[in-house]
């Protein structure tokens, strides 16, 4: 699978998403207190960014 997201916990004990395509990472979000946040914010993603266009900046 070329992308894909994870669940990681950084230094601070906060849990984190970030997204990685073909093994670069793209983005990862601030941290939560819960892996159930985590995984929300994905499920956030994945519904609110589906079709949103794309803005060339000069």
């Amino acid at each position: 699978m070329a992308h894909k997201f994870e669940i990681y916990t950084d230094k601070a004990g906060e849990h984190r998403v970030r997204f990685k395509y073909n093994s670069e990472i793209i983005f990862s979000t601030e941290g939560y207190s819960s892996r159930s946040g985590a995984k929300r914010a994905i499920e956030s993603i994945q519904k609110h960014v589906d079709g949103a266009p794309t803005e060339e900046l000069d």
